[in-house]
């Protein structure tokens, strides 16, 4: 199949590539060209050279505005392909691309998609998809390639967005969490470890737990999902509920953290950098 994917940052380079060795002829576009190459996939010089006699279209870009940019001036290109948006955008945004894409005759599906880089090298995401049942044939081809798992939720454009929400608000707590709680640990002179020894096995035990634990001890915190990507994606959580009359306790705090430690130079770094809102030092 002819596929474009537009965006080859963290996730959307290892898409790119699993889906060129699945065998699929991949048209790959990036504002930064050298981010396009070396994946297997053909590097598109413009979203509409990408998009010319594409059968599905993926874009994984950092937000709406950034679809809608990267996309607008290029859909019609691709009238009568699926456009498979898994960025992650919210529900306002993925509604206002459905219509972008019906006035340029393509099919969409919200489809974001639950994992961060490690998952995405490895083929195991999870896609969340909501979209007409016509697009279903071409996305259930093309995405076992990238993922362990396909979440089908109807055909109401906005209902994978929503799930993408409430699966982040609860991932993106717990590493604040999980943050906090190794900077508790260290301020009363308590070695984090002895935390993550005394959980392993037990019912409060999580993989989640160990991994963000070990790369706040280590430093080493090369990106699987930046801060400032986790913070945008808070900020469309927090605005989600406040627009359906949801008073969170958690989230708002989340993202205020999330944005001082952003101030304090570690924006793009892995989320987990969180925790240098609560130690600075």
């Amino acid at each position: 199949m002819r596929i474009a994917v537009l965006g080859t940052g963290l996730m959307g380079a290892p898409i790119a590539r699993r889906l060129a060795e699945a065998g699929h002829d991949v048209q790959a576009w990036n504002r930064t060209r050298s981010k396009a190459e070396g994946l297997g996939a053909m590097v598109a010089e413009t979203p509409r050279d990408a998009l010319e006699g594409t059968e599905l279209v993926v874009t994984m870009l950092a937000d709406g505005p950034n679809v809608e940019e990267v996309v607008g001036e290029a859909l019609d290109a691709g009238q009568g392909a699926v456009w498979a948006q898994t960025s992650t955008v919210g529900i306002d945004w993925t509604k206002r691309l459905a219509e972008l894409a019906h006035e340029h005759g393509l099919v969409y599906v919200d489809a974001p998609v639950l994992g961060t880089r490690a998952p995405a090298e490895q083929g195991q995401l999870v896609v969340l998809l909501a979209g007409p049942e016509k697009a279903r044939a071409v996305c259930e081809e093309v995405l076992p390639a990238i993922s362990r798992k396909q979440v089908w939720l109807g055909e109401d454009i906005g209902a994978a967005s929503a799930l993408k929400l409430v699966l982040n608000h609860w991932i993106q707590n717990t590493v604040e969490n999980v943050g906090e709680t190794v900077a508790l640990a260290q301020a009363l002179g308590v070695d984090p470890r002895q935390f993550l020894d005394t959980i392993t096995g037990g019912q409060m035990d999580m993989p989640y737990a160990h991994l963000k634990t070990e790369a706040i001890l280590s430093g080493n915190l090369e990106p699987s999902f930046t801060l400032r990507l986790a913070a945008k994606d808070m900020d469309l959580i927090v605005s989600a509920a406040n627009a359906a009359g949801v008073d969170l306790g958690l989230g708002p705090v989340t993202l205020e953290r999330m944005r001082r430690a952003i101030d304090l130079g570690h924006g793009d770094e892995d989320m987990a950098a969180t925790y240098y809102a609560t130690r600075p030092e």
